[in-house]
Parts: C-alpha cells; sequence; structure tokens
C-alpha cells in the first residue's frame, strides 16, 4: 500500500479517490455517481472508456477497491497525523522543496509540472527555519498577550471583590448617615409632643381650677335660692323680717365666672411650618463641604474619613485595585469637576509637614510620574525645605483657601485665617478641571465645612 499513490485509487472521471465503485462488465470500474452522471448525459449504458456496453443500469460495487480505498485513506491520515507525511501524494516521491507561492511542500516533479511554473521554491529545511522563527516570534507575543491577559483577569477580580466590598461599607455607612437624621427626627418629634403635652396638662388644670370655682358658685346659689324658698313659705311677719337681710344677700352675691381667654391649646405653635422649623433646626448637625473625595482615584497609602473630607498616610497599604482613575503616588483628588463659574473651599493644613493642593485637568496622567509635568496649579509646602510643584509657600499656615473662577481664568490661593494673598495662576482652560490634594508621611488634610468657615 505504501507504495501506490493517490493516482492508483483515482476515479478516471473525476480525479478523486472512488466514491462507492461500481464495476462493470468490462472490468473498467467508475464512482457511481460519475458513471450514473455520464449516462444521464449520453442517454446510453456504454462504458466511459471502451464504449463497450454494460448489460446492467445497476452494476455491481466493487467491494475490493472500495476496501483498499478506505484502507488507503486512513493510512494517508493516519499519516498525516502524525506529521510524518513526506511523500508526493501526486507522485510518490520525497517532498523536499517548497513553493512559496503556493505555501506548499512539493516533489521534484511537481516542480517541473505545468501547476507550478513561474514559481520559486526554497529547500525545506530552510523554509521551516524562517518559519519557525517568525512562528516563535508570533508565539512569544501571544504568550506575552497571555500573561497580560491573565494579569488583567486578576485585576477585574480583584475589582469585583473590592466592588462587593465597597456597596457593603457604603451601604453601612448610608445607613449610619440616616439613622443620626431618624434619631434627629426622633428627638424633634418626642420633644415636640412633649410640649404639647405639658400645655394640655397647664390648661387641663386650668380647667380644674375653673371648675372647683364653679362648683363652690353653684353650691352658694343653691342655698341662697333653698333659703329664698324657704322665707316665700313663711309667715307674713317672719317674711318681713328677713326680707331685709335676704335681698342684702342677694345683692351681695359674686358675679357669675366667664371663661378666660388662651384656655385652649395653641395648635398653630405645634404645626404651623413644622417641617420648616424641623429642617432649620437640622442646619445645626448637618455640615456642607464644598468638595468631596474621590475614593476611586487615592492611593492605597491615603486613608480617607467616612464622609470623604479628611486624607491621611496610611502605614498598612489597603489593598485596592489599579483601576486607571487611580494615583500611583500620594495624591487624590475632588469628586467634581468644574468647567464654568467660582468655586472655593478651605483646606487645614496645620497637621501636615507637607502639602500640595490646587487644580488639574480630568485628563492629567496619574499614573508613571508625570502629573506635575503639565496642567497643575498648585502651592506647596514642606517644613524641611525640600522641592516640590508649583508655587512655594514658606510660612507654616494653618488653613489654605483655594479660588477657582474658571471664566476668568484664574485659580488663587490664600491664607483665611489672616487674610493674606498667596499666589494666582492665570491660564486658559479648555478642560475640566478637579481639586487635588498631595501629602506625605506625616501629614493630614481636611476640607472644611461652609458653615465653621
Amino acid at each position: 500500500m505504501a507504495s501506490l499513490s493517490e493516482g492508483d485509487f483515482s476515479c478516471c472521471m473525476c480525479n478523486k479517490i472512488f466514491k462507492a465503485p461500481v464495476l462493470l462488465s468490462c472490468s473498467h470500474s467508475f464512482c457511481k455517481d460519475c458513471l450514473q452522471q455520464f449516462w444521464r448525459t449520453k442517454n446510453t449504458l456504454e462504458c466511459p472508456v471502451c464504449r463497450r456496453r454494460s448489460s446492467r443500469d445497476d452494476p455491481p460495487c466493487n467491494l475490493v477497491l472500495k476496501n483498499l480505498c478506505e484502507s488507503f485513506l486512513k493510512e494517508r491520515n493516519e499519516r498525516r497525523s502524525s506529521g510524518s507525511e513526506k511523500i508526493c501524494s501526486l507522485h510518490s516521491e520525497k517532498l523536499k522543496l517548497f513553493c512559496l507561492e503556493d505555501k506548499q511542500p512539493v516533489c521534484l516533479v511537481c516542480r517541473d509540472s505545468q501547476k507550478h511554473v513561474n514559481h520559486t521554491f526554497r529547500p525545506i529545511g530552510e523554509v521551516v527555519s524562517s518559519y519557525k522563527e517568525e512562528l516563535n516570534t508570533a508565539l512569544m507575543s501571544l504568550k506575552e498577550k497571555l500573561q497580560h491577559n491573565e494579569n488583567i483577569k486578576g485585576v477585574l477580580e480583584k475589582t469585583v471583590h473590592h466592588i462587593k466590598s465597597q456597596a457593603e461599607r457604603t451601604e453601612r455607612q448610608i445607613k449610619q448617615q440616616f439613622e443620626k437624621l431618624h434619631q434627629f427626627l426622633r428627638d424633634e418629634e418626642e420633644a415636640t409632643i412633649t410640649a404639647l403635652r405639658e400645655e394640655e396638662e397647664q390648661k387641663k388644670q386650668m380647667m380644674k381650677e375653673k371648675l372647683e370655682e364653679m362648683d363652690r358658685h353653684i353650691s352658694d346659689l343653691s342655698h341662697t335660692i333653698k333659703d329664698m324658698e324657704e322665707m316665700m313659705r313663711a309667715s307674713d311677719v317672719c317674711f318681713l323680717k328677713k326680707f331685709s337681710v335676704s335681698m342684702e344677700r342677694v345683692q351681695i352675691s359674686q358675679p357669675d365666672p366667664q371663661m378666660s381667654s388662651g384656655a385652649l391649646i395653641h395648635v398653630s405653635r405645634y404645626l404651623g411650618n413644622l417641617p420648616f422649623r424641623v429642617w432649620k433646626k437640622m442646619q445645626d448637625i448637618v455640615q456642607n463641604t464644598p468638595v468631596i473625595l474621590d475614593p476611586n482615584t487615592a492611593h492605597p497609602s491615603l486613608a480617607l474619613s467616612d464622609d470623604l473630607t479628611n486624607l491621611r498616610y496610611s502605614w498598612d497599604e489597603q489593598s485596592l485595585p489599579d483601576n486607571p482613575e487611580r494615583f500611583d503616588f500620594l495624591c487624590v483628588l475632588g469628586s467634581e469637576g468644574f468647567n464654568s463659574g467660582t468655586h472655593s473651599w478651605d483646606v487645614e493644613v496645620k497637621e501636615s509637614s507637607y502639602w500640595c493642593l490646587g487644580v488639574t485637568t480630568a485628563s492629567n496622567q496619574r499614573k508613571g510620574g508625570v502629573f506635575f509635568n503639565t496642567d497643575v496649579w498648585s502651592v506647596w509646602y514642606h517644613q524641611n525645605g525640600l522641592t516640590g510643584s508649583g508655587f512655594h509657600v514658606e510660612q507654616d499656615l494653618e488653613r489654605v483657601r483655594v479660588y477657582l473662577d474658571y471664566d476668568r481664568r484664574t485659580v488663587s490661593f490664600s491664607d483665611p485665617v489672616t487674610n493674606t494673598h498667596l499666589h494666582t495662576f492665570t491660564s486658559t482652560f479648555t478642560d475640566t478641571l478637579f481639586p487635588f490634594f498631595n501629602c506625605d508621611w506625616f501629614s493630614r488634610l481636611r476640607i472644611l465645612p461652609v458653615n465653621t468657615q
């Protein structure tokens, strides 16, 4: 079988390996479909090769040839699958050359055939070496891509865990904040109801005293009336003797008691503008901070307070995903950007050995150490005199005020404690600006609420 080529098992009509070969009485064999197609076209039952007429219109299957073809195909497939196919399937010659146009190994006979006229050939070993080098380069690139994808997958898995942790922590903090508001409302409700009940008791006590006075007055009148009725039934002499005294007693009786004003509950005192009055009181327990920190931008070594207004260095670095928004140095952005109008915020810096703050563009690079190269307007201070970026503040301050006038293209810094101007930058803003805050290992910054400034 190894010495036979594909041509030995090919149908002369389709030039392919026999499929369901049939045998004519003249001993020629053809694919069943090829023969039937030929007969339908010629409208005759003759042999396509020798033209001898077949005595049957359904020639029998050539089982021997069928088995040989199946064995040949099986052996060829096994050789190809094992990589041992080194013989040309058309000419049974060794495959020594590679056609650069057809990208296929060929034998020496193939090289000289009409099919490969004007084609370029190279020795197989030479092409394999070149192709292996090319494939190895591609393979290395794929391995690097695989490693990169695995790294990204790790970051994504870490991000999923962080998102869950973020949501749980944020939910707890939301409930805590609302619980404070709920408690405030419960306290206000209780205080208002207590005041109502106190007034109720006062008014009821006043009415009780009035009722007691009324009972005494009624009792006195009842006795007087009874005495007068008895006197009326007395004899004329007795009547006349008591008449003057009785009339005097009637004339000096006490006046009728009257309902005093203000006896009812002062309802409007409790219900009038109740939500507004509670809201006004609520302002004493809530604060409005003009800038809120964005925890998704904070370096893992920066710890933010629950209300996102304080930041400090933490020696225990947090396990956070390296998302594109996050800084790779000790910095954090405000959560809201500005692209118009005026904005101002005060930052407490008295507990910091180093601080740098100001504004930057939304598109500024947060990784790679190039953040301060462009699009940063800031002031900085270091108690040891080390260098920084922006305008250097030499005095140790308690607070720094940042004033952004986007429309006038200015960013000003001042000391709100002494009302001293520090520096003003003038530039052309075309991008959204975000507040940024930068500190070091022994620093703590706090954004002050408006109602304490």
